[in-house]
């Protein structure tokens, strides 16, 4: 397939200094299709071509950018209201994802967009979590008995929590993965290790390797990849900015392996390299070699994951792109749940969830 214009351009943002005005239209529709369109002015203004894109796309992206600097702002607040929320209980707020990268201050947060706040606590002490966080405001969102039991029992986290006051969300975990997947990686090895995050009392995330290992599995777990090239994306930048400390790259397989995460790390490290020119040294790619497929499974793997980690726009996609996007929805959906509990779950979001009923 012909690299698509997008990742051409987050390969080498210089290129953007000789786009013509159909290029900029496709790039910016591919962007929109990637929720990136404000990490492209990011990506202008770190490269100084900001006052190089044309008038229109300046506007166009200039609004974009707004809104990421308001969810900025939200998310600040959020989670210091979170971690109030949360001080009788003496527990640190651990944050995730696009929150973490935001509260550090990390690359991947810049120009991010999302719709929620992610969080990690013990299991054992969800219930009091959970207490704490509707004494002030936030109620659950899914509220048929089949769902709450789904959650609770099978999954890695509460049913999603929204604030019935400013509609904002948190998803709280108690794990990276459901307890149904196949790996379990110890939750409380990814708290005992989480950094307090300076300047912000009560408020944590996880070590840089765990961080990285989080957004790898988040990734190459998932079902539904509409948002993959932004999360290829975040392990790009990730991998960029925290790969300069001292020994990240020498603990980064022995911790993806003592937590039974090396084949997402390998898949990490192997699209971020062939799609982002992510620079990984030879190193940490022999370290991590041992847990790749097998030779036909890796070279199917290779064909699925190189159509749907592109942009979902029309100008990215094949005659194979759907295939390989519904072959990789069947994988995460398995990777998740086994087969009969799989099957009892379908059936029953098919038959006999609540329908709900459109307004007349």
């Amino acid at each position: 397939m012909r690299t698509p214009l997008l990742l051409a351009v987050l390969r080498d943002p210089g290129r953007m200094a000789d786009l013509a005005p159909p290029d900029w239209d496709l790039l910016v529709r591919q962007c929109a299709s990637a929720n990136l369109i404000p990490s492209l002015l990011v990506l202008a203004e770190e490269h100084g071509l900001a006052e190089r894109l044309p008038g229109r796309v300046r506007e166009h992206v200039g609004w974009w950018r707004a809104q990421a600097v308001r969810q900025v702002q939200a998310v600040r607040f959020e989670a210091i209201n979170i971690a109030a929320a949360l001080q009788p209980t003496g527990l640190p707020l651990v944050l995730l994802k696009g929150a973490a990268y935001t509260m550090a201050e990390l690359r991947a947060g810049r120009g991010r967009l999302y719709s929620d706040v992610d969080i990690l606590v013990p299991k054992a002490r969800l219930d009091e979590v959970e207490a704490a966080l509707m004494l002030h405001g936030w109620a659950a969102t899914h509220l048929d008995a089949y769902d709450q039991r789904y959650y609770r029992a099978w999954m890695h986290e509460l049913p999603p929590l929204r604030h019935v006051l400013r509609r904002t969300g948190i998803d709280v975990h108690h794990a990276i993965l459901p307890e149904t997947a196949p790996v379990r990686p110890d939750p409380t090895r990814l708290l005992a290790a989480a950094r307090p995050l300076a300047g912000h009392p009560g408020l944590a995330v996880l070590a840089p390797v765990d961080m990285v290992l989080h957004s790898a599995t988040h990734l190459f777990f998932e079902s539904e990849l509409e948002k993959g090239v932004r999360d290829l994306l975040d392990l790009h930048y990730l991998f960029g900015e925290l790969g300069v400390a001292s020994g990240f790259w020498e603990a980064l397989a022995p911790r993806a392996a003592e937590l039974q995460l090396g084949r997402p790390l390998f898949y990490a490290l192997r699209y971020c390299r062939r799609l982002l020119d992510t620079p990984v040294p030879a190193a940490a790619i022999d370290a991590v070699a041992r847990h790749a497929p097998p030779a036909p499974l890796l070279w199917l793997m290779d064909r699925l994951f190189e159509r749907a980690l592109l942009p979902p726009h029309a100008s990215c996609a094949d005659a194979f792109t759907a295939p390989a996007r519904f072959l990789l929805y069947l994988r995460g959906t398995w990777l998740r749940m086994p087969p009969l509990l799989l099957a009892r779950h379908l059936f029953h979001k098919a038959f006999l969830s609540p329908r709900v009923e459109p307004l007349a």
